[in-house]
C-alpha cells in the first residue's frame, strides 16, 4: 500500500464521525437517509445465494443509465445474482422502483472508502465482478479488491475538462487507482483521451447507455393521463432542477410576457425540495398545485405552476409535456440526462453548463433536437415563441425522436467487453 493510500484511508476515518452527522442532518428533510445504516459501515444481512456481479450506481441518474446494462446481465447469466449498490437514497429508490419486483437483484449501500470496511464488504458478498458506472473510481475499493482478486471495470465512463483538471490535482492516488482498472468503456472518444491522461490503460468506447433506456409504456399511460387531467393548455417542464435553479426559473418567469393560459411544470430533482420549491412560487402569490393533490382531478385553470413531487415519473412528466427544459444546467452543476426527454420525442432547451453530458448535448443541438440558452428569460421568451410556432416544434419533435433512436447499442458492446472478465474471475 503507498503512503498516499495510507493517508487517504486515514483521512476518511477522521471523516467518519463528521459523515454520521451529515447523514443525521440530511434526514431532517429526507428521513430515508438514516435507514439502513449499518451497511454504510459494511454491516449487512442480506447474503448472496449464488454467483454474484457486483454494480455501483451512486444515485438516481447512474442507476436509470444502468438499467439496459442490469437487465441485460439477468438475462445473460441466469444463474447469477446481481448486487446494486448505491450511495444515496434517492439512488436506492430508483432502484427499488426499476428492479423491485426482480429476485436475483439485491440491492445496499455501498461502504465508505475505507480498506478495512470495503474488505469487509468483499467478504461477506464475494462478488465475482465489480461493476462501477460513469465516474466512481473509489481508490481504497480498487485497492481491497485488487487484494481480494476482483476485477473493477467502469463502464460508461465520462470525465470531463473540468474534473480531469480537478483529478489531476491529486494524480498521484487517483492515477494508480485508474491504471488497477481492469477495463473502462468509455461514452466518447475525447472522454476516452481524458480517461488516459488520468492513467487509464485499457479504454475501448462504447458509447452511452442512455441511449438504450426503454421509454415505459405504463409512465407514457401516466404521462398521458395527466395531459388529459391538464387539457389545451401549453406546458412548459422544468425538469430535474436543482437548489438555486427554481428562483431563476422564478424570476424569468415574473419578468416574462406570458401567455395566461401557458402552465409551468418544474420536477425538482430532490424529493426533499418539493415542499421548498412550492413555497418559492406561493410566495409570489402564483396559484401552484402539487401532481400528488390531483388524484385523478382536472388540474385547475387558474393553476401557473404544477410541481411534479413523484418519483420514478419522468418519463411520464415528458408525455405530458410540449417542450422541456433540462435543469441543472443553469448553474453549473454540469446538467442532467436529456436523452429520456428526446425518447419521448419532446424538444429540448438547455442552459450554458452540460458538462456531464457534453457530447449528447452538442449532437442534439446540431440535430436540431435542442436549443441552447444562457438564462432563465430565456427560457421562457424561447420557450413562448416555440410554443406558438407549432411547425417548428413538431420539426424539433422528429429531430429528437430520431437523435434518441440513432445512438443505442452501448449495452451489447459492454457486455462483450465484461464477458471476458466474468470468464476469468469464475472458480
Amino acid at each position: 500500500m503507498t503512503g498516499s493510500l495510507r493517508f487517504y484511508s486515514l483521512f476518511w476515518w477522521c471523516l467518519l464521525p463528521f459523515a454520521a452527522l451529515r447523514l443525521l442532518w440530511r434526514s431532517r428533510r429526507e428521513p430515508a437517509y438514516l435507514q439502513h445504516l449499518a451497511e454504510r459501515f459494511a454491516f449487512y444481512s442480506v447474503r448472496p445465494s449464488a454467483p454474484l456481479i457486483w454494480v455501483h450506481a451512486v444515485s438516481v441518474g447512474e442507476t436509470r443509465a444502468a438499467e439496459p446494462l442490469l437487465r441485460a446481465l439477468l438475462s445473460r447469466y441466469p444463474d447469477h445474482q446481481i448486487l446494486l449498490t448505491h450511495m444515496t437514497p434517492t439512488g436506492r429508490a430508483a432502484g427499488k422502483a426499476l428492479f423491485g419486483n426482480e429476485p436475483r437483484l439485491i440491492q445496499a449501500y455501498l461502504p465508505y472508502d475505507t480498506l478495512s470496511m470495503m474488505a469487509r464488504f468483499l467478504k461477506h458478498f464475494l462478488p465475482r465482478l465489480c461493476v462501477l458506472m460513469e465516474t466512481e473510481v473509489w481508490p481504497a475499493l480498487i485497492q481491497a479488491c485488487k487484494a481480494a482478486d476482483v476485477p473493477v471495470t467502469l463502464v460508461n465512463a465520462r470525465l470531463s475538462e473540468r474534473s480531469l483538471r480537478r483529478g489531476q490535482r491529486f494524480a498521484g492516488l487517483l492515477g494508480r487507482a485508474a491504471a488497477q482498472l481492469s477495463l473502462v468503456a468509455a461514452q466518447s472518444d475525447a472522454d476516452a483521451q481524458r480517461l488516459k491522461t488520468m492513467g487509464v490503460r485499457d479504454v475501448q468506447v462504447t458509447g452511452n447507455l442512455k441511449f438504450d433506456v426503454t421509454v415505459p409504456a405504463a409512465m407514457i399511460a401516466v404521462g398521458e393521463t395527466l395531459r388529459q387531467q391538464i387539457g389545451d393548455r401549453p406546458v412548459l417542464l422544468c425538469a430535474s432542477t436543482r437548489e438555486g435553479e427554481e428562483a431563476l426559473l422564478l424570476t424569468g418567469y415574473m419578468k416574462a410576457t406570458l401567455p395566461s393560459d401557458l402552465l409551468l411544470m418544474i420536477v425538482p430533482r430532490h424529493p426533499q425540495r418539493f415542499a421548498e420549491v412550492v413555497r418559492l412560487f406561493e410566495d409570489q402569490g402564483l396559484r401552484v398545485v402539487r401532481k400528488s393533490q390531483l388524484r385523478g382531478a382536472a388540474v385547475p385553470a387558474d393553476t401557473q405552476l404544477l410541481v411534479g413531487d413523484t418519483m420514478g415519473e419522468m418519463f411520464a412528466y415528458y408525455a405530458a409535456c410540449d417542450l422541456a427544459f433540462i435543469g441543472g444546467s443553469l448553474l453549473p452543476t454540469g446538467g442532467q440526462n436529456l436523452i429520456e426527454a428526446c425518447a419521448c420525442g419532446k424538444p429540448v432547451l438547455l442552459g450554458p453548463h452540460t458538462y456531464n453530458f457534453a457530447q449528447a448535448s452538442e449532437q442534439a443541438i446540431t440535430q436540431g433536437a435542442a436549443i441552447r440558452v444562457y438564462d432563465a428569460v430565456q427560457i421562457f421568451s424561447l420557450g413562448f415563441e416555440l410554443l406558438l410556432d407549432r411547425s417548428r416544434l413538431q420539426n424539433m419533435s422528429q429531430a429528437a425522436k430520431g437523435f434518441a433512436d440513432s445512438e443505442g447499442g452501448a449495452t451489447h458492446k459492454t457486455l462483450d467487453l465484461l464477458r471476458p472478465h466474468l470468464i476469468q474471475a469464475a472458480p
